[in-house]
């Protein structure tokens, strides 16, 4: 079990809502907190995938099943790697 500071349903939102949904609670949360978002769009792996690696922050867990895609995500430290 990976502990996590927020956690984001974006269950039933297709894309771009999950990804819209966990760029919002990375506004909520502090550098080197856990954000788990749950999501239901097949693709959601794809448009978070490509965010993460862009903007620097880390997924640490990944989940898949058919039925959902479980993300856990370390909002990166400003000017540091972390």
């Amino acid at each position: 079990m990976i502990e996590f500071d927020l956690e984001v349903d974006a269950s039933g939102l297709n894309c771009p809502l999950p990804l819209l949904r966990l760029k919002k609670g990375l506004m909520e949360v502090s550098a080197g907190e856990v954000i788990k978002i749950i999501a239901t769009d097949p693709a959601a792996h794809l448009d978070i995938g490509v965010y993460i690696e862009q903007t620097g922050h880390k997924i640490i867990k990944f989940l898949n099943n058919p039925e959902k895609q479980v993300f856990y995500i370390k909002k990166k430290f400003a000017n540091a790697e972390n």
